[in-house]
């Protein structure tokens, strides 16, 4: 079966994660639109690679600039219009910038790596720290 492209839609994000107290702690984005906890994360802009748009959403979601660092687990599913998504995340830290709520993003939060998978809104997501766990 083959897919049509304007079916496809191709969106890049990451998971920012720092040392807390003891434990590592990744970053949450609260979506007031769909009500829902989620890494950040947007659509690919043309002439965008992966790795652009990663940057870009993140910044404009968290106002962070970070470090990529290796790529994630990707999660693909079925957006509300009955597309196929596809999303790339990267891992990555916080170089400069801070939170300031905007029209995409309300919250942020940081949470116990371990404890992510609970907060996350969507099961399809729980793989992508995979990796960062088993560290």
């Amino acid at each position: 079966m083959t897919q049509d492209r304007d079916d496809l839609v191709l969106a890049a994000g990451g998971v920012i994660t720092r040392m807390g107290k003891s434990h590592v702690e990744a970053l949450l984005v609260h979506r007031p639109r769909y009500d829902d906890w989620s890494f950040p994360k947007g659509k690919l802009d043309q002439g965008e690679t992966m790795q652009q748009c990663a940057f870009r959403e993140v910044f404009e979601e968290t106002g962070f600039r970070c470090d990529l660092l290796e790529e994630l687990e990707p999660t693909a599913y079925r957006d509300h219009k009955g597309r196929t998504k596809l999303v790339r995340y990267w891992h990555m830290s916080i170089v400069a910038g801070e939170f300031t709520p905007n029209d995409e993003v309300d919250q942020m939060c940081w949470v116990r790596l371990s404890l992510v998978n609970e907060q996350l809104s969507y099961a399809r997501d729980h793989n992508v720290i995979s990796a960062l766990l088993n560290d």
